[in-house]
């Protein structure tokens, strides 16, 4: 690459936010196909978590690792290598008869998880300035959040023309254009910049204690790990079958619903970056995201015979209100040196991925806990206080992210350097 135009920051990060994409799509798609994958592998509530769940365990095991390569080694080749086995693991997931050969290839697919948002927030720093960095996140996750979408009404409207496994191959296959995407677009940085070793290095023992000491990383993290539970448990799990056994909503209808926490996540994402961006705060935007999240959780869990229209605005409202949980990652990035970007967030991802593989299971868990054991159709049904008990992870989840972001110190958009 000979030449650096003022457009391609925005090709190579965007590019790149494909990736994230496509893995939100792997992540939301089981709030799609529960019932199908309840029938086909003959599992309850708990072991329905326990198998979306795999895919934050390998996120868990990998996000530090992963920052620690991505701080080293080419993105570029990195992001080529883990999009291949994403794919991979889909087609063979697609094709599991077996419960712990799809809890494997699930495990397989949420690798490349723990690689491609840490990847797009290094590429970011590379390519933009710290002034723009809430803005350009924001727009990364709007990214992500249309995979999310596109798991719910799209998806579910695929399933029902081919067939649950044909759906998740074509899945696959969407993979590979993106595979050829990332490799056409994506530079690990500016021609101006000739080599890695052109920024000041750290030690990898140094980096690390430097990353683990650093509380900025760890309350960003919880922050961002708590506020992203309604699209780990509503969007990506049980938000269609809390939908259509509590409130009696069709499958589509229900889709529609758990769609807007993704859409209203699209809308806030580069709203709450930009404002973040242009008043040089961090943590006031994030401070009103958590109030007005736990305002929103109650009202859906309390307030009786909502109608489609108020659930409808109800999710799009806890989507936006909860994007602002994406500002967290340039305060960590302005709270650490710029060398040790993927590093330091790879230990605040570390928190955030593992709020999917502790708090799914333990959403199924608690429901099982007073299930009444009724089954239709091979499906096991809840009732809405069984759906409350589970649900009741919300409000605890978005005070404690009001702590964390009370105890943040605050950046003013100045990076650490």
């Amino acid at each position: 690459m000979k030449t650096t135009n003022t457009w391609q920051p925005w090709l190579v990060c965007l590019s790149a936010a494909l990736f994230f994409f496509y893995e939100f799509v792997q992540m939301g798609m089981f709030n799609s196909i529960s019932e199908d994958l309840m029938k086909a592998f003959n599992i309850s509530a708990t072991q329905l978590g326990h198998l979306s769940a795999f895919y934050f365990y390998a996120d868990v095991l990998f996000l530090f690792p992963a920052g620690i390569l991505l701080d080293r080694f080419s993105i570029r080749l990195i992001l080529l290598i883990t999009v291949a086995v994403c794919c991979i693991a889909t087609f063979i997931f697609a094709l599991s008869t077996s419960l712990w050969l799809a809890e494997i290839s699930h495990f397989a697919a949420g690798i490349g998880n723990a690689f491609c948002f840490l990847s797009c927030i290094k590429l970011c720093s590379r390519w933009f300035p710290p002034q723009r960095m809430a803005l350009i996140v924001g727009l990364v996750v709007t990214i992500a959040m249309t995979g999310g979408v596109s798991s719910q009404t799209p998806l579910i409207l695929l399933v029902q023309a081919l067939g649950w496994r044909e759906a998740v191959m074509v899945d696959a296959g969407l993979g590979i254009l993106i595979f050829f995407i990332i490799w056409y677009f994506v530079y690990d940085q500016p021609h101006k910049i000739s080599t890695l070793t052109s920024q000041p290095s750290l030690k990898l023992r140094q980096t690390i204690r430097f990353a683990l000491s650093n509380p900025q990383n760890w309350l960003g993290g919880i922050y961002t790990c708590l506020l992203n539970l309604p699209i780990f448990l509503l969007g990506a799990l049980w938000g269609i079958m809390y939908l259509t056994q509590v409130h009696h909503l069709s499958h589509k209808q229900a889709s529609y619903i758990t769609m807007m926490i993704f859409v209203g996540t699209i809308i806030g994402s580069p709203l709450v970056g930009w404002i973040s961006d242009k008043i040089s705060r961090r943590r006031l935007p994030m401070i009103l995201g958590a109030i007005l999240s736990l305002i929103t959780i109650l009202i859906i869990m309390y307030v009786p015979d909502l109608s489609f229209i108020n659930l409808f605005l109800l999710f799009l409202l806890l989507g936006i209100f909860t994007s602002t949980q994406i500002i967290s990652y340039p305060a960590i990035g302005e709270s650490n040196p710029k060398v040790m970007t993927g590093t330091a967030t790879g230990v605040a991802s570390v928190l955030i991925m593992g709020g999917g593989a502790v708090f799914q299971p333990l959403f199924g868990w608690l429901m099982d806990r007073h299930w009444n054991h009724l089954m239709v159709n091979s499906v096991p049904v809840y009732s809405p206080t069984d759906y409350l008990y589970g649900m009741m992870i919300f409000p605890f989840a978005f005070i404690i992210g009001l702590i964390a972001v009370l105890l943040m110190r605050e950046t003013y958009c100045k990076s650490y350097e």
